[in-house]
């Protein structure tokens, strides 16, 4: 198993390269047209919901004491795969 310290950076660059994503898309759906604008507006707020609660998460994990984070690293495991898989769903419908 990881070290805490390791599991949260790995997951916090993970964040980060959501981030870049997210502000893509955002890019894209700004020179669609006004009707699938809105559609992908909608799309993208959900992202940055699992984001934030992928986020929440993390951060529950970082202020855990003692062996208490291998509890959490489940949780924090499972949004961040449904986070990933909605991206790429998303990300297919951009194209």
């Amino acid at each position: 198993m990881e070290k805490k310290e390791i599991y949260a950076k790995r997951v916090q660059a993970q964040m980060d390269e959501w981030d870049a994503d997210i502000q893509k898309l955002k890019a894209k759906s700004e020179k669609a047209e006004a009707k699938a604008q809105l559609g992908f507006q909608k799309q993208i707020d959900k992202l940055q919901r699992q984001k934030d609660k992928v986020g929440k998460k993390l951060s529950e994990l970082k202020n855990s004491s003692g062996d208490a984070w291998k509890e959490l690293k489940d949780g924090l495991d499972a949004a961040s795969e449904s986070m990933a898989s909605a991206l790429k769903s998303i990300v297919g419908d951009f194209k």
